[in-house]
């Protein structure tokens, strides 16, 4: 399971002439909200791609019907359901679940946030991250691309470069000395020479390790050590211990972590040597119709190029790592000549790469689809934009409720409230006794379920007050957390809870855990 490396894409006269122009324009689009953190207006938009305002407008609307991001007011925000894109990459590498665990124990045994990084080009990114909480802790997310030069894989990395990968590097290196186009790392002020990062290279070649020594921001240092593809020998991953300078130095870390992280790796390889083929997963199915009936449905307005483009990155996954063109035209139900022209395109863009065996994989650069800005959402957060539009439904307060560490108290972790002249407010964390004689509780406690998985209790909090709650499961079907909406007993009789605001509650906690399945898929998604 080699890490992927891609040439540069091809400067704008050499885009080929099969490329489809609408695709390119919305991954830009992706991208660019990725980079500014999620949430960009229209103008904003316009201004980064240098695209149109009218075209600017037809591609949001396109992803806002594939409910990759959705519109709040001027603004497209990125939604979870983008992250499907960049799932397919790390399901189809494997790389995440078969190591993951390994880097986690890691993790636990040092005390110290570990991740694993792949090559992308003349950067890193990272497809791992096992972090620690505290006030000085790792902000990297998975998905996050950072300079070679200034990192400890990055040397592991180079030393597999090829003459026009260096060359690459140095023109990167003279077009932007500070790393602007690298939006996870601060600007770097200073820059350092190009030898010193090809004496470091030369040196972890030799030593089969690499030191970071506060070269993102000072304070940052890290160790990284190799993970090696026992098939061909050459760099699968590469695993890293970040800390700070207030913990260990440079120096520390190389004596004290670095031999616990060669004995993590050697079990790593050997994790990799056992491993068996992945069996295929389901394929996404119905795509190319429901492209076909969106179109339909809105005109001018839906980019179908677009939609059914971006589709095609969503049939590789677990067991299909290495597609032909006719197995992408088969499992996203699209004509071969289709599937064939958004290969050509995202081969050009550098996010999918060919083989010798006339087959296609994705590369690290999908994760640049939205992945970083909303890795480690926390549920309330996901869930934020639902129970908006729940209370614009039934004009009755909602909110999210989770138990706390301690598992005796529930605590609101999200609600938006209806505007009622008496009106339900309950305050966003307040905490209440955890009992199963609440409708929140009766959810969330073990054993505490009410009737058909839901709750319904009178004037539990106060006098007045009736509230109804579901619960929200997470990946495994484990309950999280619960949705519940409060009503005043006078404006809503218990039948009627249950007859008008049931299935709306039911629907939207559906969505909520499709949201916070397909972000937590590769990703930790805090509760609280």
């Amino acid at each position: 399971m080699p890490a992927r490396t891609t040439p540069p894409a091809a400067p704008d006269s050499q885009v080929p002439e099969e490329a489809v122009t609408p695709l390119i324009r919305g991954v830009a689009v992706l991208e660019a909200l990725t980079a500014a953190g999620g949430t960009m207006s229209a103008s904003a938009l316009e201004r980064a791609t240098g695209l149109a305002r009218s075209t600017v407008d037809r591609i949001v609307a396109t992803l806002a019907r594939m409910e990759y991001v959705r519109l709040d007011g001027r603004d497209a925000v990125l939604t979870p359901h983008v992250m499907e894109l960049g799932n397919a990459y790390l399901a189809a590498l494997r790389l995440p679940a078969l190591l993951g665990s390994r880097a986690d124990a890691l993790a636990d045994a040092l005390d110290e946030s570990v991740s694993l990084a792949v090559a992308d080009r003349d950067g890193i990114r990272f497809i791992h991250q096992a972090t620690r909480r505290r006030a000085m802790s790792l902000s990297f997310r998975i998905g996050d691309l950072l300079p070679a030069e200034r990192t400890a894989p990055g040397p592991l990395f180079a030393t597999e470069w090829t003459d026009a990968d260096w060359t690459h590097w140095r023109a990167r290196r003279a077009t932007d000395p500070q790393d602007h186009t690298f939006p996870a790392v601060p600007p770097a002020s200073r820059p350092d020479p190009d030898d010193d990062f090809v004496r470091r290279t030369e040196r972890a070649a030799a030593d089969g390790w690499s030191l970071d020594d506060q070269l993102i921001e000072p304070g940052l240092v890290a160790v990284s050590a190799p993970v090696r593809d026992p098939r061909t020998g050459r760099l699968a991953c590469v695993a890293n211990v970040v800390s700070h300078t207030s913990r260990h130095t440079a120096a520390d870390l190389r004596d004290a972590l670095l031999p616990r992280l060669r004995t993590a790796v050697a079990e790593m390889e050997q994790d990799l040597r056992r491993a068996t083929p992945a069996a295929p997963g389901p394929r996404p199915a119905g795509l190319a119709v429901w492209t076909g009936a969106s179109k339909q449905e809105l005109g001018r307005e839906f980019i179908e190029s677009l939609a059914r483009g971006l589709t095609v990155l969503t049939a590789f996954g677990e067991g299909r790592e290495s597609l032909t063109l006719t197995e992408v035209a088969k499992a996203t139900g699209l004509a071969r000549a289709t599937a064939r022209r958004a290969l050509i395109t995202y081969d050009h863009l550098n996010l999918v790469a060919q083989t010798p065996h006339r087959t296609f994989t994705l590369t690290p650069r999908v994760l640049s689809l939205g992945f970083p800005a909303l890795a480690g959402t926390p549920l309330p957060r996901l869930a934020e934009p639902h129970l908006r539009t729940l209370t614009d439904r039934i004009r009755e307060t909602t909110y999210l409720a989770a138990l706390t560490e301690s598992g005796d108290e529930i605590q609101c972790t999200a609600r938006v409230t209806a505007h009622h002249v008496m009106r339900v407010d309950i305050p966003l964390g307040t905490r209440l006794p955890a009992t199963t004689g609440t409708a929140v509780g009766r959810v969330l406690l073990p054993h505490g379920h009410g009737h058909d998985d839901h709750a319904l209790a009178d004037e539990e909090s106060e006098q007045g007050v009736r509230t109804l709650a579901v619960p929200i499961h997470d990946r495994t079907g484990r309950t999280v957390a619960a949705l519940a909406a409060s009503t005043h007993t006078a404006r809503r009789t218990a039948e009627d809870c249950v007859d008008t605001l049931l299935p709306a509650l039911t629907t939207t906690a559906t969505r909520i855990e499709t949201a916070l399945h397909t972000a937590s898929r590769f990703t930790p998604v805090p509760v609280t």
